[in-house]
């Protein structure tokens, strides 16, 4: 199981330099477009920063609200908040806020910025079909992305996502609005222009979900290795392919978030899914439980 978990760590890093690079050859056209002129560039970007860093430190309280998740105290359901204090002292995290999502799908997800300031939210649904072995392997995961930072790491991906859409709004306006005499040189980075602009959006969201895809198994992987008992997490997988996992209010704003895909599925859906296939995940839980 610790090599899974520094695999898919490897392959986290991998994808995110990719995403950098990606990032300064749009920087780069975008620079020799304007003929090292960046100054709109430059205050595009100091403003879509200043976004990321309003999102980073908000997105958690906003997931919340928008999911109409309620905090409860330990009283409210003495279960739930046992499988997590428990979950908590064995990976050495402070005990995260709780909340219940009033949703008949089986789903959980977990939000905050570090540790110190995480918060981890299940659905009616997931409490009402779960065993306590199942449970505990959901809420592992959940804890595993606090306890890797994969909070951090979405919002460089996002914050990424955003800078590349940004540059390929203003090479588009450019190339479209831009005007004047072009010559051969010109000529060369218009078309280079229009083409990044169409295209760099689709790629950005394609390395974006290629990372989000990562971080799940990762999460898997650390919820194993926190319960010692990979079939737990693989069990409750099972219960949510059979019975579906589609919540009643649809949010793809936080949609990356959850246990499993809470949207309905769409043409085209594995391709633009944050989530890795199920059977996929079963299938990588079954391999760590053979070689535990």
């Amino acid at each position: 199981m610790y090599s899974d978990i520094a695999a898919n760590k490897r392959k986290t890093i991998y994808i995110m330099t990719i995403f950098l690079l990606f990032v300064a050859g749009m920087i780069w056209l975008l620079d020799k477009y304007l003929g090292g002129s960046t100054g709109v560039f430059y205050g595009g970007l100091i403003g879509a920063l200043f976004y990321i860093i309003f999102t980073y430190y908000s997105g958690s309280s906003m997931a919340l609200a928008i999911n109409s998740a309620q905090r409860i105290k330990k009283s409210d359901n003495p279960r739930l908040w046992r499988v997590v204090e428990n979950l908590s002292i064995t990976d050495g995290l402070p005990m995260p806020k709780v909340y219940i999502m009033d949703d008949p799908a089986p789903n959980a997800f977990a939000t905050g910025r570090d540790p110190k300031n995480a918060a981890v939210c299940v659905t009616s649904g997931l409490l009402d079909i779960m065993d306590d072995k199942e449970l505990e392997g959901v809420l592992a995961h959940e804890l595993g992305h606090v306890k890797n930072y994969d909070i951090r790491v979405s919002m460089v991906a996002f914050a990424l996502t955003v800078i590349i859409s940004l540059l390929a709004d203003i090479l588009l306006r450019l190339t479209f609005f831009g005007g004047g005499d072009r010559d051969e040189n010109n000529q060369i980075f218009f078309f280079l222009g229009i083409f990044a602009a169409i295209l760099a959006p689709l790629v950005a969201t394609l390395i974006q979900l290629a990372v989000s895809r990562q971080r799940e198994y990762l999460a898997d992987a650390t919820s194993a290795l926190t319960t010692r008992y990979p079939e737990g997490l693989e069990s409750a997988l099972q219960k949510i392919k059979v019975t579906g996992s589609v919540a009643k209010r649809q949010n793809t704003a936080t949609a990356h978030l959850f246990f499993v895909n809470p949207l309905k599925a769409h043409s085209l859906s594995s391709l633009f899914s944050t989530h890795p296939p199920i059977d996929d995940r079963i299938a990588r839980l079954k391999s760590m439980g053979t070689h535990a």
